[in-house]
């Protein structure tokens, strides 16, 4: 390996058996995918039973975010097609994520936000790899519907998931995921706002079981209750959440997602803000994870539906959830404490360390 070169091959090298024709042999890459799966013991714990939970963390990736494993193959495409701007939608992630591939591919990226929607982190992201941000004085429906408009203009590739280059490029997660258990999970439980993660999970299962016959799980997409649209049977409007990433009313893969759940044996549930913060503060504080809220949708899916439905997560099931992006992403919705003040001399600090460890 050459010095300063990433361990990881990368969506379009690591999996290109899988991917369409017209991304072979891009040499694009960040070192995105073979994020980590890591066993959730506390979780487990907490349904009880010979059931196993595992966390695909996917803010791994190198913007922090699932999107990298699309984007990075529809940028590819976009360049190869001759587009010299990206343009996208977003809640943030998106726009991260298309803002520094296209920084690495040497093309321009145009951002269409909604009005006081986007958690900070994301927009410092965007910002710093030179992406145009246009601010749309509505929320994420009014921005993509904006963006459907855009792509006619001049040499510009739309790069939400509404272009199938993302799901072929999020579908990876499924074969990694097969790969690493040795088989597909019982049940997969994921974040859903604009839908396309869902659809893209269940295309990958579908091909990896048809490959390599690893099984196929059921979908359990997990939505915020306050931008529910496939619990509540239709687009939501004015849509609200904590969870930023997923504060989507009209998703645009609505029907492959539900595609996904019917087919998978699946389902969906909508959790409150109140279980999405739990979920994420259960992940930091007992199995060292920090994600973003939109992430912890998934844990907290898996909680509020084994509650209404224990039968749907059988004894020696294995449950995977889909952590989508780090916690960094989102750090205002932190409620950090004031650190107490000490004397800066050592007995005083041992006797305060003897407490914290006294207390556990």
């Amino acid at each position: 390996m050459s010095p300063g070169a990433s361990s990881r091959a990368g969506v379009l090298r690591r999996h290109r058996d899988v991917l369409p024709p017209e991304v072979a042999g891009a040499a694009l890459s960040l070192g995105e995918g073979d994020t980590p799966l890591v066993e959730l013991p506390g979780a487990a714990r907490r349904l009880g039973g010979g059931r196993k939970v595992f966390a695909k963390f996917e803010g791994a990736n190198p913007t922090g975010s699932f999107k990298d494993r699309g984007m990075v193959v529809a940028v590819a495409a976009a360049a190869r097609g001759g587009a010299k701007c990206v343009v996208c939608a977003s809640t943030g992630n998106t726009s991260a994520s298309a803002a520094a591939y296209a920084a690495r591919a040497g093309m321009a990226c145009a951002v269409l936000i909604p009005a006081g929607k986007i958690a900070s982190g994301k927009l410092a992201q965007a910002a710093v790899h030179g992406a145009r941000i246009m601010q749309v004085d509505g929320d994420f429906d009014d921005a993509m519907s904006a963006v459907r408009e855009m792509e006619s203009a001049g040499d510009a590739a739309v790069v939400n998931s509404i272009n199938p280059m993302r799901i072929q490029g999020q579908k990876t997660a499924s074969f990694e995921i097969a790969e690493a258990l040795g088989r597909a999970p019982d049940v997969h439980c994921l974040p859903v706002g604009n839908a396309g993660n869902i659809t893209a999970y269940w295309l990958g299962y579908r091909e990896a079981h048809a490959r390599d016959g690893c099984g196929l799980p059921k979908m359990l997409g997990c939505q915020a209750a306050g931008a529910a649209p496939f619990v509540k049977g239709g687009p939501v409007r004015n849509a609200e959440t904590v969870a930023t990433a997923i504060r989507i009313g009209n998703p645009q893969s609505f029907q492959s997602a539900l595609d996904a759940a019917r087919e998978s044996g699946g389902r969906f549930a909508a959790v409150s803000d109140d279980l999405i913060l739990a979920a994420q503060g259960f992940l930091a504080a007992r199995e060292g994870i920090f994600c973003e809220p939109a992430s912890a949708a998934s844990l907290a899916g898996l909680w509020a539906e084994f509650e209404r439905a224990p039968e749907f997560f059988p004894e020696e099931c294995v449950i995977v959830c889909t952590l989508t992006g780090h916690g960094l992403k989102d750090p205002d919705i932190v409620k950090i404490p004031k650190p107490e003040i000490h004397p800066a001399n050592p007995d005083a600090l041992k006797k305060a360390l003897e407490k914290i460890v006294s207390d556990g």
